[in-house]
């Protein structure tokens, strides 16, 4: 029996108001309105940015269906779309890819006008939502929304992958692992031979370290005040680990030190003011390239030493590791496919929808790298 066109009740995980557990909910998706897709989510990644929305760090309204790191199968399309159809392996993209918009149409960027990241208004871009429970009506989360049997996504807002990739494992590509590898790959552009820091040993900051090998970095410092993140950070290529703990003196002075003149590129993948700008301290005093790529917490404000920038050093931020996503992950998928990075070593948990909740604390409790919800 066809569920196309019709509302779906399916169960999702409602975040009813902040700093509350999940509640399974029975929630009714709306069918897709002209170029929507609707999408049966398999599997989907917890990732600190859905926690920053529950701790208020990251600004949303409430109530709203969380998630956005997600892999699927489309159920069913709405009015003009052409290019997916029932069945289709999909990843819905919180960074959409409009293809009109001056960061599409260029090279230089990929923040597409048409994200809902600065704006935060958790509709979808007709601004209305396909959520209801309860007879309220229920927030999207940057146009995404996995944590449910069933969503519904723009159609600038997925991308069609392989019909062979495994769901479980590729959902990473939706966010965590795409996010770090691009930002050591397309951000920083490191090069062969370079020295790099990596502040953050989260799924993010393991998936820059993957990156920074592939790029062939030939020295690459893992810092941590978690020791027990180190075993892994050395399996995926990081060449020395450091936990800050162990010393006296900032941990800038700790990596110039080890460097001679600071690293080539560094990476603050935590979401911290304090390792931001240690992370800008580190970096080759001239040359350097320091990289943001944890989302900053809400109201707050940095104060560092201009002079930092004054020699030479460049700041950047990156998001989605700076893919355009739409062009992007479907060849990631396929670099995946063709074994040119792992995945498996960033997801330490599989577990059922229903405990997202043990999800979430595994990650407060930094027992996880990784959990992945199956539905």
């Amino acid at each position: 029996m066809s569920t196309a066109g019709k509302v779906i009740k399916c169960k999702a995980a409602v975040m009813w108001e902040a700093n509350k557990p999940f509640s399974i909910e029975e929630v009714e998706v709306a069918p897709p309105k002209e170029h929507e897709v609707r999408i049966k989510i398999m599997a989907t990644g917890i990732c600190r940015s859905d926690d920053h929305v529950i701790t208020g760090a990251l600004v949303m309204p409430f109530p709203i269906i969380l998630g956005h790191e997600a892999a699927g199968v489309v159920e069913s399309v709405g009015q003009g779309v052409t290019s997916f159809k029932p069945g289709d392996k999909v990843i819905p993209l919180f960074i959409p890819q409009c293809g009109e918009c001056k960061s599409c149409l260029g090279t230089k960027g990929n923040l597409c006008n048409k994200n809902d990241l600065a704006l935060g208004g958790g509709l979808m871009p007709d601004g209305t939502t396909r959520f209801t429970c309860k007879g309220k009506a229920i927030h999207h989360f940057l146009g995404t929304s996995t944590f449910t049997e069933y969503t519904v996504v723009h159609e600038s807002a997925v991308a069609k992958i392989d019909s062979a990739a495994p769901l479980e494992k590729v959902c990473l590509i939706g966010c965590g692992f795409s996010t770090g590898y691009g930002a050591a790959l397309q951000t920083a552009k490191v090069e062969p031979g370079s020295t790099c820091a990596v502040f953050g040993l989260g799924g993010v900051g393991l998936s820059v370290i993957i990156g920074c090998k592939v790029a062939g970095a030939s020295r690459i410092i893992a810092v941590d005040i978690n020791s027990d993140k180190f075993a892994k950070a050395k399996e995926l290529g990081a060449t020395d680990c450091v936990n800050p703990k162990d010393f006296q003196k900032p941990i800038h002075e700790v990596l110039i030190e080890m460097t001679g003149q600071g690293v080539d590129y560094s990476f603050e993948v935590i979401g911290r003011t304090d390792t931001m700008t240690a992370a800008l301290a580190c970096c080759q005093y001239n040359y350097g390239v320091s990289v943001i790529v944890g989302v900053p917490p809400a109201a707050q404000k940095i104060t560092f030493d201009p002079m930092l920038l004054f020699t030479g050093r460049s700041w950047k931020g990156s998001v989605f590791g700076g893919w355009k996503s739409k062009d992007s992950v479907p060849k990631l998928v396929a670099d995946y496919m063709n074994k040119k990075f792992v995945l498996d070593p960033l997801i330490t948990h599989t577990l059922p929808f229903t405990k997202i909740n043990e999800g979430f604390d595994l990650l407060r409790t930094g027992k996880s790298i990784r959990s992945v919800l199956m539905f």
